[in-house]
């Protein structure tokens, strides 16, 4: 009977790993690998001190993705407000005793490694939506009233971030929140009444919602010229790399701007102008190739679910990760001011890539709704 227990036990196993999308894993091992060479280029063909220890990250997150994905959704639908619920502790723990960096309090110091509290929300505030969308009927998503709870969800984080202040984050953090409203069937005169009411607080929010270096990235990004050895230092010198790459880049180990460090943060925020200047346009190219097949794999999971619940998740995570390069991309090529967002999967950094992957992870389970691999969320 022991022996049986275990030959269906290991069956199951078996099972739920044969549901993981194989494609997905794939292609984020590919993303990552292109961040280890970049990594390994920027600290002037050293594995230290960025590129070793992104290895090690990602192989964490590599587990915990794969782990994710094997859980049934049921158990994710469960726990979302719960999670919700910590990442707003885990934000206030920030606040009142965060570690400080940039003139900003986002970190939380737990020894090992620095725990990023707005991270973890990006995925906790998509499955929670994604929760409470799920138990509301279509007729009932068109009431004012109905809207009320998740726009507090929205709003309770949202103002928190913005405190610390990680504009970026906020940006990311409604951005996402609105395309679950509106893939949840929130008509779309309530979105133009709110950008209304967001474009009418546009001189409050510039009077007193904004810090004096983010009034200055946003004149910066108007007019980057203004202050070339200033504060928009980093923008110039990230043009000047992308352009000096040309179409096939200079070669590995060859980017001038990169190795005589004149582009700030070129392991974080600008590792796409290393991309660029050593491996030129077909380099920046081939990443975004690979970024489009983690898209397709996002919005494949999102269509072959079955729930409610599972679309949003899927759909919201997508979404996510969609922001993530868009933002950083632009901001590289001075389309969007300096706001301080990752490339994804290739940027040196635990949080991001952790909570990233797991979001993966979890667009994988809700996929194995379409497959016949669980039952109904919930009881009731």
């Amino acid at each position: 009977m022991q022996t049986l227990n275990l030959s269906e036990d290991r069956a199951s196993v078996l099972r739920r790993l044969g549901l993981v999308n194989w494609g997905l894993t794939l292609s984020v091992c590919l993303a990552a690998a292109v961040g280890f060479v970049l990594l390994y280029s920027a600290a002037g063909g050293e594995l230290s001190p960025w590129t070793a220890v992104q290895m090690g990250r990602f192989g964490v997150a590599l587990v915990i993705m794969i782990v994710t994905a094997m859980i049934a959704p049921r158990f994710w639908y469960r726990l979302a407000y719960w999670m919700w619920g910590l990442s707003v502790l885990l934000l206030l723990a920030a606040e009142f005793g965060g570690v400080q960096g940039g003139g900003a309090e986002r970190w939380i110091d737990l020894g090992p490694f620095r725990l990023q509290p707005s991270e973890v929300m990006k995925i906790a505030l998509v499955l929670v939506l994604a929760r409470y969308f799920h138990t509301v009927r279509f007729e009932r998503v068109r009431r004012i009233r109905t809207l009320v709870p998740p726009l507090l969800m929205l709003a309770i984080p949202a103002a928190l971030v913005l405190r610390q202040p990680d504009l970026g984050t906020t940006v990311i953090l409604v951005a996402v929140a609105g395309i679950i409203f509106f893939l949840s069937g929130v008509r779309w005169w309530k979105f133009a009444l709110v950008g209304s009411a967001v474009a009418a607080a546009v001189p409050l929010i510039w009077a007193y919602g904004l810090q004096t270096y983010q009034k200055k990235r946003l004149l910066t990004f108007l007019d980057p010229s203004s202050d070339p050895l200033g504060a928009g230092f980093h923008i110039t010198q990230a043009k000047i790399a992308l352009g000096s790459g040309g179409v096939f880049g200079k070669g590995f180990l060859n980017g001038t701007q990169i190795h005589l460090n004149f582009v700030p943060e070129m392991h974080t925020d600008f590792i796409l102008a290393v991309l660029a200047e050593e491996f030129g346009l077909v380099g920046a190219l081939c990443l975004l190739a690979i970024y489009g097949l983690i898209l397709f794999h996002l919005l494949a999971s999102a269509m072959r679910a079955k729930t409610q619940f599972g679309r949003l998740v899927a759909a919201g995570i997508g979404f996510t990760f969609f922001l993530y390069a868009f933002i950083n991309l632009a901001m590289v090529l001075g389309l969007l001011p300096v706001v301080g967002v990752p490339l994804p999967l290739v940027s040196y950094g635990g949080t991001s890539m952790l909570t990233l992957m797991f979001g993966f992870g979890l667009a994988m389970s809700v996929a194995q709704s379409g497959a016949g691999a669980e039952g109904p969320l919930s009881e009731d």
